[in-house]
């Protein structure tokens, strides 16, 4: 194994996560061991439709073309619920709290369909998936609801409708509907996986200067318009939300990660004899981050990993609909 943590490995650098079988692998070596008996069978289909969608060869979608929120970063996100679902279980194994195997296999799914959202249907009219941004839980939750029946899982239909909103903040989250604890619990652990995976990856701050930015600018997150329908300027560059990024890392960690979802990161520690191999990136690249605003040295981030979407040009697209955007907003009337 190579000393140097590779791109599109997750963190421990052993499974590859820009490719769903090996993914699809890691988690079914995971759940059947600490669930044994317990068919696989659903989750490997999901994997199979998974990569169907995102690639662009599910009947009726485009495949996926927004550049931070591609393939990749699903699938990281899947073996961090993966591994914390099962850290959870080895926990509370033969105690009411316990998850079980169905449980246990809803949230795997809930992580691999968490973004689905971003996905435009060939009937729309967007022209990139990040405009959808502001509804994309929402609309993962909409497709779910056709999904889930077709794999055995329609009697989960309403919950996961409910648990997937963890990820986001389209709703507020004491407003979801959910009447068992251990549900509330797969939220936690689904909300954790979605956000420690990504602050995690190895390239996370140039993937926020270079691919989050123009999500948000084509989401109206960076240019948002105020209640007077002025314009505002949330995040001005790529190299600003970098600036905000610290804040940002803090913030998630002590309100929503310690606080709301109540350190459900730990339950990653079972599987690494006490460690956290999660939080140690995310402290190191908070750590580097620091250091390069104190010396504002950005030539020290010059990675460019591969983008895990559809079309081999989609950051030239994305980039080019960024430009196309501030012509607009920006141009006189």
């Amino acid at each position: 194994m190579p000393n140097v943590r590779r791109s599109d490995y997750d963190v421990t650098n052993t499974v590859k996560v820009s490719s769903a079988p090996s993914v699809r692998d890691a988690v079914q070596e995971l759940y059947e061991k600490q669930w044994p008996g317990a068919s696989f069978e659903p989750l490997a289909r999901a994997f199979h439709d998974f990569e169907l969608a995102f690639t662009g060869r599910m009947p009726g979608y485009f495949g996926v073309d927004t550049v931070y929120h591609d393939q990749q970063h699903t699938l990281d996100v899947v073996l961090a619920m993966a591994r914390l679902v099962t850290g959870y279980e080895i926990r509370h194994d033969g105690t009411p709290e316990a998850l079980g195997a169905e449980r246990a296999a809803a949230g795997i799914l809930l992580s691999l369909f968490h973004d689905i959202g971003y996905l435009r249907e060939k009937d729309e009219e967007a022209r990139n998936g990040a405009e959808f941004t502001r509804n994309h839980v929402s609309r993962s939750a909409r497709f779910m609801a056709h999904y889930l029946p077709t794999i055995g899982f329609g009697d989960w239909v309403e919950r996961c409708g409910e648990i997937v909103h963890f990820t986001g903040y389209e709703r507020p989250l004491d407003s979801l509907k959910l009447d068992d604890p251990r549900d509330v619990k797969l939220g936690h652990l689904l909300g954790t996986a979605d956000m420690i995976a990504q602050m995690a990856d190895r390239c996370y701050l140039e993937k926020c200067r270079d691919r989050l930015y123009p999500e948000f600018v084509l989401g109206g997150v960076a240019l948002p318009l105020t209640s007077s329908g002025d314009r505002g300027i949330k995040y001005a560059s790529g190299l600003d939300l970098l600036r905000q990024t610290p804040e940002f890392m803090m913030e998630t960690r002590k309100k929503r990660l310690d606080q709301t979802f109540g350190k459900a990161y730990e339950y990653i520690e079972p599987l690494f004899d006490g460690k956290n191999p999660y939080l140690d990136a995310i402290d190191r690249s908070l750590e580097y981050l620091k250091q390069i605003l104190r010396s504002e040295s950005w030539r020290l981030l010059r990675r460019n990993p591969q983008v895990f979407a559809a079309q081999p040009d989609s950051m030239t697209q994305v980039r080019g609909l960024m430009v196309g955007y501030f012509k607009k907003v920006w141009s006189p009337d």
